[in-house]
């Protein structure tokens, strides 16, 4: 018989089991069913050789470049390690390989040190006009460049959530929104933010607006719980909802879509894998037909529900990519979820 100290190792075993099982049969899926899939996975890593495979594989449309790839490292090492990955890829036969990192300016700056630290974009409201938009484009420019310097092509930024009028909650270990955002002025964030994206775009490197439906008026944190916006459509659109709507009008900008529930249209799952949201809001009532990824899966506002279900809806509702960064492991069970469907 089997002691009960026996069953917590028992039961890591056994998932340690499950996990390589899943990984193996990702690995060895059939290369049509690979790449159909493939193209719609954005990933962290932490092993180049691991990352290479799914490059090369099909498995993967992009990576996604976060401190710890670039810690202690010279910017040198950085790019030989992106264009190594493109050489797998493209010897592979398979398209370029998306390339994002987050650097915001400010608290979040990823790839700071050892690229230039520059202050949030909050920092240029108190400007006159004139200056802040020129400084908000001569910021998208040095983070443009800089990261096409290593072969990036997408920055997860700029911020479009509006500030909070005061601190919503006391657990707020991640998103740090009040931080982050540029303003709680609607006009204000759009012509920020628009300036920055040219910057961004004139370097080569294309923006992500984030994180639709808004956080500013949202109380958890989706890092670590779920979360519910309450507010009114029509109100959101009068104000919240301006900046993603300006910016997506007027640049070649993508669409990061969170983890809130957003109860007015869709309280039944967050926004990142609503139908009613994407496609009924995004695609048909804003016409925007660009790309839509969404935040990291790897966040307990979706990973701590069901991660199939999730998967599956987002695919089905019209999201593009699907984001796995904080624990690219996780990647082999996200895959399998959609290969399974």
């Amino acid at each position: 018989t089997r002691r009960s100290s026996d069953l917590p190792l028992l039961s890591m075993l056994s998932a340690q089991a499950s996990f390589e099982d899943t990984k193996r049969s990702v690995l060895r899926t059939e290369p049509s069913v690979a790449q159909n899939l493939g193209r719609h996975f954005v990933v962290g890593y932490s092993d180049f050789d691991e990352v290479a495979r799914l490059a090369e594989k099909g498995l993967i449309a992009g990576i996604y470049v976060s401190r710890g790839n670039v810690a202690q490292r010279k910017p040198a090492a950085i790019k030989a390690e992106i264009a190594a990955l493109q050489a797998r890829r493209l010897k592979a036969g398979l398209p370029r390989l998306i390339v994002a990192a987050d650097q915001e300016g400010g608290i979040v700056s990823h790839l700071s040190p050892p690229l230039t630290p520059l202050p949030a974009l909050a920092s240029l409201t108190a400007l006159s006009p004139e200056a802040r938009v020129k400084k908000a484009e001569e910021f998208g420019r040095t983070h443009g460049r800089e990261l096409a310097s290593l072969g990036v092509t997408m920055d997860f930024a700029p911020v479009l959530d509006l500030k909070p009028k005061a601190r919503l909650s006391r657990v707020d270990l991640n998103t740090m929104i009040g931080e982050r955002a540029i303003s709680d002025d609607p006009a204000l964030v759009s012509e920020i933010a628009s300036a920055y994206v040219r910057g961004l775009e004139a370097a080569g490197v294309g923006a992500t607006v984030k994180h639709f439906p808004g956080l500013g008026r949202v109380h958890g944190d989706t890092h670590l719980v779920s979360a519910e916006l309450g507010t009114s459509v029509d109100e959101l659109e009068a104000s919240d909802w301006r900046p993603f709507k300006d910016v997506l009008a007027n640049s070649k900008a993508e669409l990061m879509i969170g983890h809130v529930n957003l109860t007015a249209v869709d309280p039944g799952r967050p926004a990142s894998h609503s139908k009613a949201v994407i496609d009924g809001i995004i695609r048909k009532q804003w016409n925007y037909q660009g790309v839509i990824i969404t935040d990291d899966l790897v966040m307990g506002a979706v990973y701590g529900r069901n991660i199939c279900t999730a998967v599956v809806e987002a695919l089905n509702a019209g999201v593009d990519l699907l984001l796995v960064a904080f624990d690219s492991s996780q990647f082999y069970r996200i895959f399998a979820c959609a290969a399974d469907a």
